[in-house]
């Protein structure tokens, strides 16, 4: 992904602010963009090119900001068959995050203007730590902004635990003003918003579930399709960690009559690379249909000899009264970059509406 900050990225930056900033050093800029470029990373290629943009912009910052406002009907918007496009604006945006501290009114007003060019989730959240008052102020104006861009903005900058952005403490401590921006846009028109709010949803669900199920029931009450949609996105923390409320909120059995019979895992050992396949038989003791979600974990070894569990999907079913239904996935222990496998006795469990129905071990070796 760090493509997307390269040598073309940069010259549709120097191009761009060139139009509205005729002493814009062109050469000088690409020079020093480039220099020390090619090792980083993503995040640290963004920092670099902020730095470099500091050294050639004006020292006002006030100007600085509306030669960025006055820029984007001349943004050149890149291959659109490059789906790293946008990153070109990321540094741009950022700007105001790394020297607008000290100028909240003017930054915000900024960030409201060029959010469009890539998102300016990331740059808004120093503001909402070092000032809450007025950033929060502006968000619910934000709120009912014509321009989807800036009302997926609010939901997406105060995310408590926004992947690649600063967390936000008091979120994480106190998602009340979160829930009172959500509010407002929980129908909204857009898609990309409420995509926004759900995700949002299901950040604050991982420190406050039972906040964030009593806000999904009562959402729940006259819901649309849009709405409920959110809610079952909201959710996918909620399901996965098997929270026992939110089964019978999406719809499905609570404490389902189930019996679970012959699960068994076959080979009961295996190398790196190859698969196991897991089978068994549920059988209903209701006299009525029953919805139930069907996932199971891998138990994975860890270093330190212990087990953690990876929950994986598996199926939605609807069973009927008293039927009997036979059940088998393949999962394949295959290398990945962000797990590091060890030997050892692992396992797989069922669960079923986030309860466990049996697990059954088996063994991995690594040659």
């Amino acid at each position: 992904m760090k493509d997307g900050l390269g040598e073309e990225s940069i010259d549709r930056m120097a191009r761009s602010l060139k139009k509205v900033y005729p002493a814009f050093p062109e050469k000088d800029f690409r020079k020093m963009a480039l220099d020390g470029l090619n090792p980083l990373e993503l995040k640290d290629r963004t920092k670099h090119l902020i730095a470099v943009l500091h050294r050639v912009m004006p020292d006002n910052f006030e100007k600085t900001a509306d030669l960025f406002v006055q820029m984007k009907p001349h943004w050149d918007p890149g291959d659109p068959d490059d789906n790293l496009r946008s990153f070109a604006a990321w540094p741009i945006i950022d700007y105001i995050a790394a020297y607008g501290l000290g100028h909240p009114e003017v930054s915000l007003k900024t960030l409201k203007e060029i959010t469009a060019l890539f998102s300016a989730e990331f740059a808004i959240r120093p503001f909402i730590i070092h000032h809450f008052d007025l950033t929060f102020q502006t968000l619910e104006r934000w709120t009912a902004d014509p321009d989807e861009q800036v009302r997926r903005l609010v939901s997406e900058g105060t995310r408590p635990r926004l992947p690649w952005g600063c967390r936000l403490p008091q979120f994480i401590e106190n998602p009340a003003p979160v829930f009172q921006l959500l509010e407002k846009l929980k129908d909204d028109p857009s898609e990309t918003v409420r995509r926004s709010v759900a995700n949002n949803l299901n950040d604050i669900s991982k420190d406050h579930p039972e906040q964030v199920i009593q806000t999904c029931r009562r959402w729940k009450r006259g819901a649309g399709k849009n709405r409920e949609w959110i809610i079952r996105h909201a959710a996918r923390s909620l399901v996965k960690n098997g929270h026992p409320e939110i089964f019978g909120l999406l719809g499905h059995t609570e404490n389902p009559a189930l019996d679970i019979q012959s699960l068994e895992v076959s080979p009961a050992a295996i190398q790196l690379g190859e698969a196991v396949t897991f089978r068994f038989t549920l059988t209903s003791r209701s006299a009525r249909p029953q919805s139930v979600v069907i996932d199971y974990a891998i138990h994975h070894v860890k270093a330190n000899g212990r087990t953690a569990p990876k929950v994986f999907k598996f199926r939605t079913l609807e069973i009927g009264a008293h039927q009997t239904v036979e059940l088998s996935r393949q999962h394949r222990i295959k290398p990945v970059t962000t797990r590091t496998y060890y030997p050892g006795r692992h396992a797989v469990e069922i669960l079923i509406n986030g309860k466990t129905y049996g697990q059954v071990p088996f063994t991995l070796s690594l040659t």
